[in-house]
């Protein structure tokens, strides 16, 4: 039987190199978007040629929104019948700012989306899930680092994510459901540009230990690991994907 995985923000990013990945591994995969059509029907396109035809569907859901969650999460098991996994991945940042000229309405978006949105769809998992399957929710090395000048409620956020995990590890494990999470560092996304600094890929990549920054792909294969039965024994574990950073 086919297995199916369930991807928050799979448009882009880290979310469309995980959904390539499990699609090209055989997965059903269903993807979830919050405005951005295009870049969606792209990613499924990628995943059809990467898999089977028809083992792929996109779903607008807002993850800060309690029933487009549930909306989503029934329409992929109404599509492929059960989910093996989940990976916890819609979020946001907002532009560079220090923390004493944040606005509340910034401050809010980003929790909002990164903190409850991330619960609800943590929640949705819990209910939906069996034995044998898996969690992975992403975070940020941000959540170690701080982002100081840059992005601390985003950091602060991350960090409710890294709290998230080992939590739901210990409720979750007893039922068979294992709960782990990736932090990435300097990853070349879009991510940056979309708030105005596509140069800081540039200017923090060549200071990680590895001397570069990361791609999308590099963390698709390991939230791919931690989902997978290859890490059966691995949960309430916070994989850095960083480079060293």
């Amino acid at each position: 039987m086919t297995k199916t995985i369930l991807i928050t923000g799979g448009s882009r990013g880290i979310g469309r190199a995980t959904a390539v990945l499990f699609a090209r591994k055989g997965w059903n995969v269903a993807l979830s978007f919050v405005g951005d059509q295009k870049s969606a029907d792209e990613t499924c396109a990628l995943c059809e040629r990467a898999g089977i035809t028809g083992n792929v569907f996109a779903r607008k859901c807002d993850v800060r929104d309690e029933k487009s969650v549930i909306e989503f999460f029934n329409s992929a098991r109404e599509r492929f019948g059960s989910i093996s996994g989940v990976v916890n991945n819609a979020g946001i940042v907002a532009p560079q700012s220090t923390l004493a000229d944040m606005d509340i309405d910034r401050m809010k978006d980003v929790f909002d989306t990164n903190i409850l949105g991330a619960y609800l769809v943590a929640r949705e998992a819990a209910k939906t899930l069996h034995s044998g399957t898996a969690i992975v929710n992403v975070s940020s090395i941000a959540a170690k680092l701080g982002s100081p000048g840059e992005y601390v409620d985003y950091a602060g956020s991350k960090g409710a994510i890294d709290t998230l995990t080992i939590g739901l590890a210990k409720e979750l494990g007893p039922m068979g459901i294992r709960v782990n999470a990736v932090r990435p560092g300097i990853i070349d996304t879009e991510i940056h540009a979309s708030v105005g600094r596509p140069e800081r890929i540039t200017e923090l990549g060549p200071n990680c230990p590895l001397g570069r920054p990361g791609d999308a792909e590099e963390v698709a294969h390991s939230i791919y690991w931690l989902i997978s039965s290859d890490a059966s024994y691995v949960t309430g574990s916070i994989v850095d994907v960083s480079g060293g950073r």
